[in-house]
């Protein structure tokens, strides 16, 4: 009754623990931290693998940010899986395949850094340093800077669905939403910190500006924690799905079946009959809560 008289059109079933764990744990995950970690792996593969760094990123970030985000929001995680054919099919379960298993290590850590309270504590702790080590910046590498390059002359019907990046991030995506449903939460609240807030409202944040935009317009406890988690995601997918991939691993047909039949695909299919005509919008300036002077190093 509370979140209806304030305005909610809606709300999702849950308690004020299961709330605390899934949000702390989703923002270090695919709505931040993981995907910050996806971009740089194969931004670095696809240039190793002789693309332009220009087309590297529209193949990665853009992808992700495009047409995928795009299509699950819309349509469904499921139908970016099912509009793909032939050798982009197989491209997709290869990555898929290679990329749930590292993901879920790092995500089913994640968890129990939340439940027990490490990690809050660790953003605690660094409250206590916080004058002598301000938050970075995290978009001043070669990944980003060429990104500004290619936002700035984007077609946005030219970006590509590269059937690698999505297998790699949907994957990614269904280990955190397997983490959940194996730690006891509702689908309606899985759907909202695994799909609705990554695809919805975060992915056009980096869609528009780049990664500090998407990263540091959110509360300092999940800032801190992108960071914390990013590196892990970027090391674990590049050390293990990579190599996988490299060694042209047959695809996992029980994993990619178990991806099919996932019920979360009916909940999703649900909300994005609820979605609403409009996008968010993110036209303005940053609105990071903090000074961003004070907040970030000189």
């Amino acid at each position: 009754g509370w979140a209806i008289a304030i305005g909610s059109p809606f709300i999702f079933e849950t308690t004020l623990t299961s709330e605390y764990c899934s949000d702390i744990y989703g923002e270090r995950g695919i709505l931040l931290g993981a995907v910050h970690g996806i971009v740089e792996v194969l931004y670095r593969r696809f240039t190793a693998q002789g693309m332009t760094p220009e087309q590297a990123f529209i193949e990665s970030c853009e992808s992700i940010t495009g047409r995928i985000a795009k299509t699950i929001s819309t349509k469904g995680i499921l139908k970016v899986y099912q509009d793909l054919t032939g050798d982009d099919k197989l491209k997709f379960e290869e990555a898929y395949s290679a990329s749930y298993q590292p993901a879920k290590d790092v995500l089913a850590e994640i968890y129990d850094e939340v439940k027990c309270g490490n990690e809050i504590r660790s953003v605690i702790m660094h409250g206590d340093r916080f004058e002598k080590f301000p938050i970075g910046k995290i978009d001043q590498t070669n990944t980003w800077k060429v990104g500004e390059k290619v936002r700035a002359t984007r077609d946005e019907s030219k970006i590509p669905l590269n059937p690698t990046t999505a297998g790699m991030y949907i994957a990614t995506m269904m280990a955190q939403i397997d983490v959940l449903r194996e730690n006891g939460h509702g689908y309606t609240e899985i759907v909202n910190e695994s799909v609705i807030e990554a695809v919805d409202s975060l992915c056009p944040y980096m869609h528009a500006k780049g990664v500090a935009f998407m990263v540091d317009n959110c509360s300092r406890t999940a800032r801190l924690g992108s960071r914390k988690w990013a590196p892990r995601f970027d090391y674990l997918l590049e050390q293990q799905a990579c190599v996988d991939l490299d060694a042209k691993k047959p695809v996992d047909q029980a994993r990619i079946a178990k991806f099919i039949a996932n019920p979360v695909h009916t909940a999703v299919d649900e909300c994005c009959k609820l979605r609403p005509d409009c996008d968010i919008s993110t036209t303005g300036e940053s609105s990071a809560q903090d000074d961003l002077s004070f907040t970030f190093k000189a």
